[in-house]
This record gives C-alpha cells, sequence and structure tokens, in this order.
C-alpha cells in the first residue's frame, strides 16, 4: 500500500514538475517577444519590420479588404470588449461548474487592460500619423493584440478543457486562433499600430494570460480542497 501510495505521488509530481517546464518556457518565449520588439523599437531604432509589414498590406489594399480589417478590427474593440466578456461572465455564472472560468474571464480581462494602460503609459510610443482609422491613444503595445488575444486566449483555454468533440473542439480552436491573428493583422493593415506594436501585444498579453491561469488554478484547487470537499 505505502509503495502504491509513493508510486502515485511521484507520478503526479513528474506531470506537476512537466507543466510547470511546459508553461515556464512558454511564458519564457512570449517574454523574449516583447522584450525583443521593445529592444528593436526603442534601443536600436530599428523599423525594418515595420516597414515590411506596411509594404505587405499596401499589397493587399482594396475598398473590400479595408471594410473587411474594419470589421475584424472591431472585434477586440474597446467598445466591444467592454460588453462581451461581462456577458461571458454572466453566462458562466449561471453554471455551477463554470464558475470559476467565469471569475478567471472577468479577472483577467480587467487586469490585462490595466497592465496594458500602464504599459502604454511607460513607453508612449505616438500611434503612425498616416492611420486609415482614426485612433486615440498610445501605440505600444497594441491594446486590440494584447487584452484581445489573452481574452481569446482565455476562450482557447476554456474550450479546450469544455467541449468534449474532439472535432468541434478543434475546429472552435482554429477558428478562434485564426480570429486573434487576424485583428493583429487588421491593426497594421489599417495602420493604427506597427506591426512591432502587435507583436509586442501578443508577448505580453499571451505571458500575462498564462501567469494568471496558472495562480487561479492554483487557488481553485486550494479553495476546493479547503471548502468543497469537507465532510
Amino acid at each position: 500500500m505505502r509503495q502504491r501510495l509513493t508510486q502515485t505521488f511521484l507520478r503526479l509530481l513528474a506531470l506537476l514538475t512537466a507543466e510547470v517546464l511546459v508553461l515556464g518556457f512558454a511564458m519564457a518565449l512570449c517574454l523574449l517577444l516583447f522584450l525583443l520588439m521593445a529592444h528593436l523599437v526603442f534601443n536600436i531604432r530599428d523599423s525594418t519590420l515595420d516597414n515590411a509589414l506596411f509594404a505587405f498590406a499596401d499589397r493587399l489594399a482594396s475598398p473590400q479588404m479595408t471594410q473587411a480589417m474594419r470589421v475584424i478590427s472591431f472585434f477586440a474593440s474597446a467598445e466591444y470588449l467592454l460588453v462581451t466578456p461581462p456577458l461571458v461572465v454572466l453566462v458562466f455564472s449561471f453554471f455551477r461548474a463554470w464558475r470559476w472560468y467565469a471569475l478567471k474571464v472577468l479577472l483577467i480581462s480587467f487586469s490585462t487592460s490595466i497592465l496594458n494602460q500602464a504599459l502604454k503609459r511607460f513607453f508612449e510610443r505616438p500611434r503612425p500619423a498616416f492611420a486609415l482609422l482614426e485612433q486615440s491613444g498610445l501605440s505600444f503595445p497594441s491594446g486590440h493584440a494584447m487584452i484581445g488575444g489573452a481574452f481569446y486566449g482565455l476562450l482557447i483555454y476554456i474550450v479546450w478543457h469544455t467541449v468534449r468533440h474532439k472535432v468541434w473542439r478543434w475546429v472552435s480552436i482554429l477558428l478562434l486562433t485564426l480570429l486573434v491573428l487576424l485583428i493583429g493583422f487588421s491593426r497594421i493593415y489599417l495602420k493604427v499600430h506597427y506591426a512591432t506594436d502587435v507583436l509586442a501585444g501578443y508577448g505580453i498579453g499571451f505571458m500575462w494570460l498564462i501567469v494568471s491561469v496558472y495562480l487561479m488554478r492554483r487557488l481553485e484547487l486550494v479553495y476546493i480542497n479547503r471548502y468543497e470537499r469537507r465532510p
């Protein structure tokens, strides 16, 4: 009996260690991406990447494409994100099994927005002067990429853990991933952000998402063990 418990404990420890290593590696990559973009912009002032992505977007330009990019950009706008996460929280709160997901959506969406504004104020990079869409505020990192990326990334995490049908799970994940990528490209196409803004937003947004989800999962396990499993 003791040997069996020891083996079970070691297996769980191995899984935990693997999870921590994978999450730590992903977080380090995201942070490295953010720091690299900040280095390009503010230290060596290299605009090669920004100019290349603007040139690529110009080759795709058309009235129809511009309208499509405006629509896609809306799905990570302040107007959209002020309404949709609270609605998701409200819906999730009606289901007991999903209430922790509701709390994650609420706290991660709010904290990501606060962090984005703090970073914008710290770096104070102006937006491109030749934008196709009038936008106020600062440029680095992109709020659409950072806040939208964290929100849709969290939805991908929820889909992965809740959708049992493999086909629907992967279709949903692929569609959400595509939406995140298109949102970032739409900001470059509309010239309201530089490519470095968008990549920095992805990097710090996904890093914050990983940290937040991991900490909230630990908090959830503590709560369940302490309160919900009492005899």
